[in-house]
């Protein structure tokens, strides 16, 4: 009975037990269900606020990219506006030119009135001239029988004669004023078209001189540029042939040569050297010597340009080096790269004029020169080089004939060659072009330095001091110290004999004795 008991009270606490166990884990449960509610309820909320956020960016990214597209907008509407009034001033200037024509027409329409009617005067005059001929032919014939007892046909054939003298001397000047009045027409017909292609050209009145301007951070780097007694300033013009001034210019001396190409060597070598800040001989030398490899490779460059911009294609990089060595050569102080490039503008407008083969026409024009970039000691004429690169790197029999045309040495075939000869003859002759007075100094200096060059053991030669001074290089193998004072003696006496010139010239004759070594 007592275990029944036990039994009993121990499945009724078991019950209990069971049932509060039941009744806590419903509680927890419930909890659960209420914080899982509770964090549903929370992530509703952050996706409803996140969307929000969503939508206000994308809101605002959209303004964005509608204010960027409208700025874009408004950008290529004000270019094209921009187009427009650019094609609106063509059109206008197009209009006046329309004009201008229009009033030359009615010049030359008024004009051949008025020599119509004095035709017509000149007809009447001729009329009554031959009729006052007449009475005095009737005149004379009387006054011949009466005085000079002449006979009817002796008289007959002594005014004949004097009228036909009086007829052919009015037909002379008739004619003559025929021509003159032809040729004029001509001459205005090609004025015209030389007028309309200068007109579209814009060129630089620029005159080459010799002399550059190197600038300098301070003035104290002159005495670092002249050097101990001088040593640095005598190695860069030994180096280069040009003649360094340095005077009371302040932050800035200046370099003087003839030779456009030596002065750029020069000037860029000392800048390399200021910006380096080691001066010395042996570093002069060698920097000179990259400059000028580097000044080498500009030429191309250039003469690659001077062809793009010109739109001219297929030139061959020998013949482009040329071009680009005309930009350190001038011909009557007048650039030979920029002249080079006007003669081929102008020579495409007047081609387009006239209907000719423009891209002939400018390609000649443009090479017409280059034998000038042939060094002096090549000899023979710039004409005969720029023929002869011509024809050996492939341009056509036409643009050669029309650089060999350019000087009046043979008779023209083709209208391309007049036009390259009259935009070589425009391009020299327009105002500020050239200076002759330079060309024949720049001849002088270079005859001074190929007779210094014309004598054995000469290395180099430069002129300097506007061919006041000739300073000359010798191997000091072959020249000694005894023949080097004979050599200036010599080289002096030729200068007299085979130059005119102002003044006395200087005559410097240099020997160095070098002794070199490895320290290994």
């Amino acid at each position: 009975m007592a275990y029944a008991i036990y039994a009993a009270i121990l499945i009724i606490t078991g019950a209990v037990l069971i049932t509060v166990w039941f009744l806590i884990k419903k509680k927890t449960i419930n909890a659960m269900i209420a914080r899982a509610e509770l964090h549903a309820q929370q992530l509703a909320e952050d996706s409803a606020r996140y969307a929000e956020t969503i939508q206000r960016e994308a809101n605002l990214e959209a303004k964005d990219k509608f204010y960027s597209l409208k700025n874009d907008l408004e950008k290529q509407l004000q270019t094209k506006r921009q187009e427009l009034q650019t094609l609106e001033r063509r059109l206008h200037q197009k209009e006046e030119n329309l004009e201008r024509k229009v009033v030359f027409l009615e010049t030359k329409e008024r004009e051949l009135s008025t020599k119509e009617h004095s035709w017509e005067t000149r007809e009447k005059e001729l009329q009554e001239a031959r009729k006052r001929a007449d009475l005095v032919i009737v005149e004379q014939k009387r006054t011949l029988e009466r005085i000079a007892g002449l006979s009817t046909e002796e008289a007959r054939r002594m005014l004949t004669k004097n009228m036909e003298t009086e007829a052919r001397h009015e037909a002379a000047v008739m004619v003559r004023k025929i021509e003159e009045e032809a040729r004029e027409q001509g001459k205005n017909f090609a004025r015209d078209i030389i007028v309309q292609a200068i007109q579209r050209t814009a060129a630089e009145n620029v005159i080459e001189t010799c002399v550059s301007v190197v600038p300098l951070p301070s003035d104290d780097l002159k005495g670092r540029i002249i050097g101990r007694e001088g040593r640095n300033i005598r190695a860069l013009e030994m180096a280069t042939g040009v003649d360094l001034i340095v005077d009371d210019t302040p932050e800035a001396i200046l370099l003087s040569a003839f030779d456009g190409f030596r002065r750029e060597v020069a000037k860029v070598s000392i800048q390399r050297l200021i910006s380096d800040g080691r001066i010395h001989p042996a570093r002069i030398e060698e920097i000179v010597e990259k400059t000028r490899q580097d000044l080498e490779e500009q030429v191309l460059r250039d003469g690659q340009d001077a062809a793009v911009e010109l739109e001219l294609h297929d030139i061959h990089p020998e013949i482009l080096k040329l071009l680009g060595r005309l930009r350190y050569r001038t011909s009557y102080g007048q650039n030979c790269l920029n002249h080079s490039k006007e003669v081929a503008l102008l020579c495409s407008l007047m081609a387009s004029e006239i209907g000719a083969n423009q891209q002939v026409a400018k390609r000649a024009g443009l090479l017409h020169d280059i034998g000038k970039a042939v060094d002096k000691e090549a000899g023979g004429t710039h004409l005969e080089w720029s023929i002869d690169y011509a024809k050996r790197y492939g341009e056509t029999p036409e643009v050669v004939h029309a650089i060999a045309c350019h000087h009046l040495d043979i008779p023209f075939e083709t209208p391309e060659a007049f036009l390259v000869q009259a935009g070589d003859t425009i391009s020299a002759a327009r105002p500020g072009a050239r200076r002759e007075i330079l060309e024949s100094y720049i001849q002088r200096l270079e005859k001074l330095e190929k007779i210094a060059d014309s004598f054995q053991g000469v290395q180099k030669a430069y002129a300097l001091q506007a061919g006041r001074e000739i300073r000359i290089l010798v191997d000091s193998a072959r020249i000694g110290d005894r023949e080097a004072i004979w050599l200036s003696k010599d080289i002096a006496r030729k200068i007299e004999s085979e130059l005119q010139y102002p003044g006395q010239i200087k005559v410097t004759v240099i020997r160095e004795m070098r002794a070199v070594d490895f320290a290994k």
